[in-house]
This record gives C-alpha cells, structure tokens and sequence, in this order.
C-alpha cells in the first residue's frame, strides 16, 4: 500500500469539532503550517454530516491525507469489514482497533487489502482501566497479540498511546523483532498528559503526534500546531 504520509514525522489534528464551520476553521488555519501530516476525523463530524461533506469541506481547502478514526472500528463480526471500508471510500487510511478478537482483526485487513484502503490498527488506548492490569476489560497481552496479526499480515502503521512511552518503546521492541519497520501514530498528548519530546524519542524516526484539544482549542490554532511540530520535527 502507498505510504499514508510522505514525511516520517508529522503533526496530525484531531478534528473533533462539532461542526462543518468549525473543521473549516481548524483546517484554513492549519494546513498551510509545514509539518502537518494529516487531518484525523471521527464520529463527531461523520454522523451528523456525512463521510462525503466532511471531506469535501477539506477538499475544498487541501489535498492534505484524510485519516478516519471511527472511534473504534473493527469491533463487530469478521463479515462486515468489506462493507465498513467501501463506506470509507474517499479517505485516505482508516484507524482500526480490532477488540472484538483475532477472526475479525484478520478478515477486516483482509477486506482493507480488496478495498485497497490503508490502514493504520491500534491495540493499547490511553485511557486508564483499559487492560486487566489497570481494572480494565482486557486481557493483558490483547495489546502485542494485535499488533502481531497485524504484523503478520503485512501491516506497518500502528497507533501506540502517546501518553504511555515506554509501551511505545515495548511495542517498537516487538515489531522490529519481526522484521518490521513500523510508522507509529500517537494521541494521548497534551491534553492527556502525553509529552511531545518523550513520546518522539520513544517511537524512533516514523512517528506522527495526534493532537486535538491541544490544537483546536487554542486561541491560536495555527501558532499552536507550528509551536507543536518545532518540537518533533
């Protein structure tokens, strides 16, 4: 698959606004600052508008990549995956977190392959009470076995948490063992107490920072973004 963004390290906003007014806003101020990879959207602009107006209102400003984060996708059953990526036609890579099991993990990137979609599939969140470890849901090892079937199938892009370092150096440890040069993607910044220099040192030469409220809270948010990339790049 192509690469989904040509530089090895980028800022990516979060375009978690509720409104087409609002991603306009976030978009004109941003997309001409160098070092903005891509622009992430999620449930919060695609349900209420629609995958098409969402990114025809930034294919009006830039031609920067699209990533969409259903916030998660590939939790349902193995057979719906084809019709989740036609659905996503349009965009540039998809965000999947396959926490509904190994089956669907599997045939979703396999659909992903026939659709000629990228993607980019994530196994650790940021949030507290995720894993068994921290009172949470899943499995302890749920995180490395995605990673790895997605490995194993030809997967490069990863979103490891921002905020967690030395799981970001523990997954890189993981796939460099299998012969894989992976681009990492990271929230959990600012916001969530992720640190820029600490998260990009962790990660290595391919690595993207994911920043919403960081950014598109600011009062400025083209000084922000530019104030955020000076300290990756």
């Amino acid at each position: 698959m192509a690469k989904i963004i040509k530089s090895d390290r980028s800022v990516i906003p979060a375009c978690d606004v509720p409104t087409l007014d609002k991603l306009k806003e976030l978009v004109l101020e941003t997309y001409s600052v160098e070092g903005i990879g891509a622009y992430k959207i999620g449930f919060e602009l695609v349900i209420p508008y629609g995958m098409r107006k969402v990114i025809e209102t930034i294919r009006d400003i830039t031609d920067t990549p699209i990533i969409y984060d259903h916030q998660k996708a590939a939790t349902d059953i193995p057979d719906t995956g084809i019709k989740f990526m036609r659905a996503c036609k349009g965009v540039k890579a998809v965000i999947l977190f396959p926490q509904a099991g190994p089956e669907t993990e599997q045939a979703w990137i396999k659909a992903a392959k026939e659709e000629n979609m990228n993607i980019i599939v994530g196994g650790e969140m940021t949030h507290k009470a995720y894993l068994e470890s921290d009172n949470g849901f899943l499995n302890n090892d749920m995180p490395t076995r995605v990673y790895t079937i997605a490995a194993n199938l030809g997967v490069t892009d990863f979103v490891v948490p921002g905020n967690k370092p030395d799981k970001i150096k523990e997954y890189k440890a993981l796939l460099e063992a299998m012969n894989i040069k992976p681009t990492f993607y990271s929230p959990g910044l600012i916001k969530q107490g992720g640190s820029l220099t600490a998260g990009a040192k962790a990660a290595g030469e391919r690595w993207h920072a994911i920043i919403g409220r960081g950014i598109y809270q600011a009062e400025d948010m083209g000084k922000a973004a530019k104030e955020f990339v000076k300290k990756i790049i």
